[in-house]
């Protein structure tokens, strides 16, 4: 379903006047209709098929490079992602890490990232987020195990209330043989590894 982008422009009009503004003066006139581009790019994936980029897999025994078969996990690292909280509609973003132990289909590796984009493209939770991740690369791959890994700093945190703006928050999701902490252990190890800064977003 597509963002309603005349609905939201009026809204934020509403808005606008109900924190005492003027939605009519020169700096504020266009701000409802920039409100409702945005919206329309941070809630893109909702109603949106996660699980599609991941559709076309290649066979690890069958495809073009059967003597290349992967004896450990496919991890990409450093996925930049954006989204908005749904308990008070600020932004957080950060970094994903994903990996998965092939079963025998793996995918292109580009389309791990669109996966995410179109999850946190949603009003969303950090720890609902990883989630979804996991579930779906584990629903549509054969992979024997998933770790998904996000780290990000969000705005209801570092803007408002108590404001800590060094603090970031870290989820880990897991699925199949990486579910146990023992057998991730290395990964997690190798995201400690992803930038000479750590995995501060």
């Amino acid at each position: 379903m597509a963002v309603d982008r005349e609905r939201i422009a009026a809204l934020v009009r509403e808005l606008l006047e109900a924190i005492g503004e003027d939605p009519d003066r020169p700096g504020l006139k266009q701000t409802p209709e920039r409100v409702a581009d945005a919206y329309g790019e941070f809630f893109a994936g909702v109603g949106e098929d996660a699980g599609a980029p991941l559709a076309r897999t290649i066979s690890v025994s069958r495809g073009p490079a059967p003597d290349t078969l992967p004896s450990g996990a496919v991890m990409l690292r450093d996925i930049l992602f954006r989204s908005v909280c749904e308990h008070h509609l600020l932004p957080f973003r950060g970094h994903a890490h994903l990996a998965y132990l092939p079963g025998e289909q793996v995918v292109g590796l580009g389309a791990l990232p669109k996966v995410v984009e179109i999850l946190s493209s949603r009003p969303q939770v950090q720890e609902r987020l990883g989630e979804q991740i996991a579930d779906v690369i584990a629903a549509s791959l054969d992979a024997r195990g998933v770790l998904v890994v996000l780290e990000a700093t969000h705005e209801c945190v570092t803007m408002r209330g108590g404001s800590q703006p060094d603090a970031s928050t870290v989820t880990i999701a897991a699925r199949g043989e990486l579910a146990e902490p023992a057998a991730r252990a290395e990964l997690v190890a190798l995201l400690g590894t992803a930038r000479p800064s750590g995995m501060r977003a």
